[in-house]
């Protein structure tokens, strides 16, 4: 009974780059955190939490956790480092960049970010107005959702599409490119919920997923050949006479041209460039046009290829042409981060960016670090935060070599001594999420979410937030954006007078822990029924005319110079592969790989808690049966996978869940604990796909070979 008085129950929410992005509880005793659950009232989590996040609080006391500053005594990747203070580290990092300002100038410096941590005040721009403010190279960062995002921005606007709650309403459930069971786990209740309603579940994915094998109907096309397949249903849904054309002519802009366009991907054509029967094109146009409401769920892994982006433009056209929008729970979900009201300007401070400042992309920055893309000047620093570019970013190894520069200052805040990590010149030991404050957005749900701090930091960890006030500090800066508390940021970068929080304010989301975004309820919410479109017409956009790539403002730091500025195609279509069957590279590496995120771990973290691993096994490369009888490979063989960007080595499980021609690697996995130094990663390009550079991790050839 004592212990039961003592504990006490904070509001958390899950850092981590997922849709769901879970209300939590945290209960900790005498200042330890001692569980972990999720929030029951919460519409979206409903009291589940995922695989990776259920012992959250034994995460927060993992053995391995950096508890200190350290500097590096070895050389680089010989993880052998010392002990420093906060003062230690904070001066040397100032030192070292005011003299790399006097002699290179403030852009050889580039802070280097993505969603390790979603937090608004915690997470992935958090660094923003500090490095504006030094006036560092601006990180775009692309790894996902960005040529989705700009797809989605020139078809139907800054919309949040369908509420994923509304789904329990669908009859004709799409999911496309997207692994829900194990990536988006919360939405999937409410799939099932509209099946036991009557509603057919239909996953279009180039590999047999958990979510595939749950569905009612499975379609796999090639990998990167989704731009053909859509545009395929285009034309089908218009050749057997399904289009609502009240809808059409009220509510799109393009029709004629769509119809023009979409006349060149007759069923048959389709067939031979995807793999999907020609009567399956035609079924399915026909049933998502008669099973209403019918809705897509965009997955993020439909913009990984050449013509990724093309084939997003193309999918969103497809509710617009049947009138699925007239109807709750009809339409398309992408992100509804869209509809949040964040102050992004206020968070990111671009008004600091210097005019003609340049822009590097994360998926490039092998090619920054090692001189390929000739940049002046050269980088002589990196800050890594919320990020592992060597577990995660393309080409691996290139990265790697550019870590090793002697020259390269790097500086790295993290929880281990991860493969990045290991390469940095100082590490800095950041707070877990129950050590700090901070506010979510989503970009799977319409909820708010408050995160408090429940315990004191381990060790001498710190808050991203804190970081940059000590290092603002370190530079001069006296800006009040440096001097503001936590709760002060937390507050400040949400718009609380925005409509779309019914007049909510910081103290209700604090007391509640969560906030619905008024934007109608799941039961009502029809976005588009009568069209208003956010979009220059109002309407759904076919045909977007004049428009230039770009990359949205929160991937890039909010800065809108040097954006990429090519013409746009002004209908979607399709783009093949850069590397297919089909390829020159084909005689060389025959085989499609397909890299999804892993079941266990959450993009690389917990892929070093060893019981994260003995659940998500060890790497794997799933192979069908003939690919693996043509190169002599049995189940549980170790193979080694490779191309001329890298290798990688795994244990072949032997399935048809993998169509011949594709193998399957999930990502995550750390090179360092891997049977050889090497991961996923190290064979992906770091080519952009056709918009919003988007990443191609899934067009890419490679060859397998068994590891005697």
């Amino acid at each position: 009974m004592k212990d039961d008085v003592r504990a006490e129950r904070f509001f958390g929410a899950c850092p981590h780059d997922c849709p769901d992005t879970c209300a939590m509880i945290y209960e900790a005793r005498d200042g330890l955190l001692t569980g972990v659950s999720g929030a029951r009232e919460h519409p979206f989590t409903r009291g589940g939490l995922c695989v990776k996040v259920k012992d959250f609080d034994a995460h927060h006391y993992n053995p391995d956790r950096l508890l200190h500053p350290l500097r590096r005594t070895g050389p680089k990747g010989s993880r052998r480092f010392e002990r420093i203070s906060w003062d230690e580290a904070i001066g040397e990092i100032g030192a070292r960049w005011r003299a790399i300002i006097a002699e290179h100038g403030a852009q050889a410096i580039m802070p280097y970010s993505y969603l390790g941590n979603m937090g608004l005040v915690q997470g992935i721009n958090s660094g923003d107005p500090f490095f504006n403010r030094l006036g560092a190279t601006v990180n775009e960062k692309t790894f996902c959702a960005s040529g989705s995002s700009t797809a989605w921005l020139l078809s139907v606007g800054p919309t949040g599409g369908v509420d994923p709650e509304s789904f329990v309403h669908a009859r004709f459930i799409v999911i496309w490119a997207a692994n829900s069971i194990s990536t988006n786990l919360h939405h999937w209740p409410f799939v099932l919920e509209a099946r036991k309603r009557g509603a057919k579940v239909v996953v279009i994915d180039a590999h047999r997923s958990r979510t595939a094998k749950a569905a009612d109907w499975h379609i796999v096309p090639r990998p990167g050949t989704d731009g053909a397949l859509a545009m395929g249903f285009v034309n089908s849904i218009i050749e057997q006479g399904l289009v609502d054309e009240d809808y059409v002519f009220r509510h799109t802009k393009g029709f004629d041209e769509l119809k023009a366009r979409a006349a060149d991907f007759s069923p048959e054509y389709v067939e031979a460039v995807t793999g999907v029967a020609a009567e399956d094109v035609r079924r399915f146009a026909r049933e998502f046009a008669t099973i209403q409401p019918s809705v897509i769920r965009l997955g993020v892994a439909l913009e990984r290829s050449a013509g990724g982006p093309q084939a997003i433009r193309a999918a969103c056209a497809l509710p617009s042409l049947v009138g699925s929008w007239r109807h709750v729970g009809g339409g398309l979900l992408q992100m509804p981060i869209w509809e949040f009201p964040v102050d992004w300007a206020k968070a990111s401070r671009p008004d600091w960016i210097r005019p003609g400042t340049r822009v590097v992309n994360a998926l490039q920055l092998g090619a920054a670090l090692t001189g390929e893309l000739a940049l002046d000047p050269p980088l002589k620093s990196l800050f890594v935060y919320c990020a592992n570019p060597v577990s995660q970013a393309p080409q691996t190894n290139k990265i790697v070599e550019g870590l090793k520069r002697e020259d390269l200052f790097a500086v790295v805040a993290e929880h281990f001594l991860t493969d990045t990590a290991k390469y940095a010149d100082i590490v800095l030991p950041a707070t877990m999420a129950a050590e700090h404050e901070d506010v979510m957005w989503s970009w799977g749900h319409f909820y708010l979410t408050y995160n408090q701090k429940a315990i004191e930091p381990r060790g001498e960890c710190k808050p991203s937030s804190e970081m940059w006030r000590l290092l603002a500090r370190e530079m001069g800066f006296d800006d009040p954006v440096f001097a503001r508390t936590d709760s002060e940021l937390c507050a400040e970068y949400v718009d609380w007078a925005s409509p779309k929080l019914g007049g909510a304010d910081f103290g209700q989301l604090k007391a509640r822990g969560f906030l619905r975004l008024d934007v109608g309820g799941p039961d009502d919410r029809a976005p588009h029924a009568h069209g208003g479109f956010p979009t220059p017409s109002g309407k759904a956009e076919f045909l977007v005319e004049g428009a230039t790539n770009f990359v949205a403002g929160p991937f890039r730091m909010m800065y809108e110079g040097g954006q990429a500025g090519e013409p746009v195609d002004p209908l979607p279509g399709y783009v093949p592969p850069r590397e297919s069957p089909q390829s020159g590279r084909a005689g060389v590496y025959p085989l499609n790989i397909v890299s999804p995120k892993s079941h266990g771990f959450l993009n690389s973290c917990y892929a070093n808690e060893r019981h994260k691993i003995k659940g998500q096994g060890e790497q794997f490369v799933l192979i069908n049966p003939g690919d693996a009888r043509a190169r002599d490979i049995r189940e549980g063989d170790p193979v080694r996978v490779y191309n001329d960007r890298g290798d990688f080595e795994g244990v072949a499980r032997v399935s048809e869940d993998s169509p011949e021609g594709v193998i399957v690697a999930t990502l995550g996995y750390w090179r360092s604990l891997n049977r050889s130094d090497g991961s996923v990663n190290c064979i992906s390009s770091d080519a952009f796909g056709g918009l919003g550079h988007a990443p191609t991790f899934s067009d890419n050839l490679v060859e397998v070979r068994r590891v005697n």
